[in-house]
């Protein structure tokens, strides 16, 4: 399950996830650095900065990871698709959290089921 809540500042989420279909769902592995889609009622732009703390899979260490807005799914998606946005990783963790969500989903690439963009 994928939860979020807003700090004190619209661009700051803090995102769990607790078990691998959510985060399969989530992750955008399509997008160049890797993202993930967030479940937000929140408005944002395209391009906007955000900033994350990704806790994932029960781990006590949040992640920090910076990134853009590159993916707005609005209220009412055809689909009943969840209303939310994909964040675009950007390259300032050399690419940690990309690499530790891969980890947690080897093995699933490929399986043909939807997600929260796809």
């Amino acid at each position: 399950m994928a939860t979020n809540r807003n700090e004190s500042r619209q661009g700051i989420l803090s995102l769990t996830i607790k078990d691998k279909n959510a985060l399969y769902a989530a992750f955008m592995d399509y997008v160049d650095g890797g993202g993930l889609f967030i479940p937000t009622h929140k408005k944002y732009s395209l391009g906007d900065e955000v900033f994350m703390l990704l806790s994932l899979m029960g781990e006590v260490e949040r992640i920090p990871v910076a990134g853009k807005i590159i993916w707005i799914t609005p209220m009412g998606a055809e689909g009943s698709r969840s209303n939310g946005v994909g964040v675009q990783f950007n390259d300032q963790d050399g690419g940690a959290a990309r690499a530790k969500i891969e980890t947690y989903l080897a093995g699933t690439s490929g399986t043909g089921r939807p997600t929260h963009t796809m």
